[in-house]
């Protein structure tokens, strides 16, 4: 019986992906993004054991209202591809059942271990945090080259794929860098759209309880007009933005 360590569980998810969305989200990661909003889920030894079965028979509850929307089951985490038997396991059964199936990753991912578990995804949710490499390591403590390998990877397998960008004032939304982003994501001929996310303080009190400092105190959330700025230089690529 297939095991994993989960964080929590969202039955009626509206922001990642599709449709109203059943998610999951998976303890551990190796990132320690700056303005992560679950630092509770960094350990992968937290969070509580459950089984693929156990999953699927509460999603079997949940069926009705994700057709009706044409929604489905959304893995996240921290990060879901730490814990690769898990995820196929639990999409190969989702897919027996014609459910909908999304991962939601930094792509800090080798090729190898998620071969298998591609088969049986539907859609990608690909969080690029900076296409500098070296501001990538200065946000997250990690290189982008896995995240960018990740993302040509899907490209040439075709695989549907969200772009996600987070916008922190004075670390992600300089133009010049986001006009970067946005040739490079013109490149990959499988994105569906691309998502420009206002960083946002609702995770900061779990610094506190966790005993975390956290490093962007003093920073505020971006304005609307910078938002929309951001945004155009996706739009004259072509690119679908929200």
């Amino acid at each position: 019986m297939v095991k994993g360590r989960i964080h929590s569980i969202e039955t009626c998810g509206t922001v990642d992906g599709p449709g109203i969305r059943y998610v999951i989200f998976m303890q551990g990661c190796q990132l320690r993004c700056a303005y992560c909003h679950n630092p509770d889920t960094w350990d992968l030894h937290g969070g509580k054991t459950i089984s693929v079965d156990e999953i699927v028979e509460d999603i079997k509850r949940n069926i009705p209202y994700m057709k009706a929307s044409h929604g489905g089951v959304t893995v996240t985490g921290g990060e879901p591809t730490l814990q690769t038997e898990f995820c196929t396991e639990l999409f190969k059964k989702l897919k027996m059942m014609e459910i909908h199936t999304a991962l939601d990753t930094s792509g800090f991912v080798d090729l190898d271990k998620v071969e298998k578990l591609m088969q049986y995804i539907d859609l990608v949710l690909l969080d690029i945090k900076h296409i500098d490499d070296n501001e990538h390591m200065k946000l997250t403590g990690v290189s982008n080259k896995k995240t960018l390998n990740f993302a040509e990877y899907l490209s040439e397998k075709n695989k549907p794929v969200w772009i996600r960008h987070v916008i922190v004032q004075g670390i992600t939304d300089d133009i010049d860098e986001i006009e970067k982003l946005a040739e490079y994501v013109s490149t990959l001929k499988n994105v569906e759209k691309v998502e420009i996310l206002p960083y946002h303080k609702m995770g900061v009190y779990k610094y506190d309880a966790l005993g975390i400092p956290y490093k962007l105190k003093g920073i505020n959330p971006p304005d609307t007009k910078k938002i929309e700025e951001i945004k155009e230089v996706f739009r004259k690529r072509n690119l679908k933005v929200v």
